[in-house]
């Protein structure tokens, strides 16, 4: 569900550190989760970590004990935790896992901080159109005792500024529920990525960005010796990306065919030929995982450019519904000055 609470990456990324750690050093599960539940934590993140910890202070496994969270922890985290305590590799996993939710901190990071002075002008303009809007109320009215539409909205004074907030406040409300559901995997944002997947230069950066997480899961999943049928739903889950999850069941079905791992993916047409070469040099070899370690470093580079040229559309889309505001205003107060000028020209006073 969408509102349904999630821990956040950040608390995400520094529990699989601690895990890690703890596990490293030999310390138990049980104390490890003991400690993770009398430490620092939200409050939402502490009833989950006492559940956690009760259970398997109870005799439970971890992975068992996730189960009582419901969907507070991803579906990523939980599966490869059940996958590091089957193959006695939960400290490795951990690992792994912290600096796979690291490395998406950082991405997130350097996109916030290169969109957020375009934002900031976005944020400067709106504010513009709403001060105009104030003042249009207390400007004098023209001869038929009207208030001077400058920009020509229909909004004019304390009640136009109240309207316009509200506006905005139920557009940032969508864009706000818009981005929650694509982080939840909605099934209507399905068909907007398969659109926006067509887009030029768009397209591509969102696929890079998908495969990136793609290779580096299906490098995990290898490594922990985890049934392809069963890693690769979940590797295709973790791109986030109907474009590719919606293979699963193809992928699935043709493996149980006989069918390798690269033929069966050739075979949906949505992958790239570079990455199925390299997929299928690794099968051949039989170092699949090593092969799979190299394309996940390699995507990780390409996602860092990628994120680059997305945020250079993100940037350039803001800046042009900026320069469309400005131009808007500019030929509305023009043309409400040249009536004005008719007006006396015609001696409509």
């Amino acid at each position: 569900m969408i509102f349904s609470p999630r821990i956040g990456q950040k608390e995400l990324a520094q529990l699989c550190r601690r895990l890690a750690t703890g596990l490293t050093s030999g310390v138990d599960a049980r104390q490890v989760w003991s400690r993770e539940a009398a430490g620092y934590a939200s409050a939402a993140f502490r009833r989950r970590l006492d559940l956690v910890s009760d259970a398997i202070n109870h005799g439970s496994t971890v992975s068992d004990a996730l189960v009582e969270t419901g969907d507070y922890f991803p579906a990523l985290f939980r599966e490869l935790i059940n996958v590091g305590e089957h193959t006695g590799k939960l400290a490795e996993v951990c690992r792994h896992l912290a600096e796979h939710y690291e490395h998406q901190i950082r991405l997130r990071r350097v996109f916030l901080a290169a969109i957020a002075w375009p934002v900031f002008q976005l944020s400067a303009a709106l504010g513009v159109i709403g001060l105009v809007i104030l003042i249009i109320g207390v400007l004098p009215k023209d001869e038929r005792g009207k208030p001077i539409d400058f920009l020509g909205l229909g909004l004019v004074g304390g009640s136009g500024f109240m309207i316009y907030l509200f506006v905005l406040s139920v557009a940032a409300i969508c864009l706000g529920l818009a981005i929650q559901a694509v982080r939840r995997g909605a099934l209507w944002v399905r068909p907007l990525q398969y659109v926006l997947m067509k887009i030029p230069v768009l397209g591509p950066s969102l696929a890079t960005l998908a495969l990136a997480k793609l290779a580096w899961t299906m490098h995990l999943t290898l490594e922990t010796e985890m049934s392809v049928l069963k890693s690769l739903p979940l590797c295709l889950r973790s791109t986030r990306n109907a474009f590719y999850t919606d293979r699963s069941d193809e992928i699935a079905q043709a493996i149980r065919a006989g069918s390798d791992i690269s033929s069966a993916m050739a075979d949906t047409k949505v992958f790239p030929t570079e990455f199925l070469d390299s997929l299928a040099v690794g099968e051949h070899s039989g170092r699949l995982p090593e092969t799979m370690a190299l394309l996940s470093t390699e995507y990780q580079d390409r996602a860092q450019r990628a994120l680059a040229t997305l945020t250079m559309l993100a940037g350039f889309g803001v800046w042009l519904l900026v320069a469309a505001m400005i131009i808007m205003m500019i030929f509305r107060v023009a043309s409400f000055y040249i009536d004005m000028l008719n007006n006396a020209a015609n001696g409509n006073f």
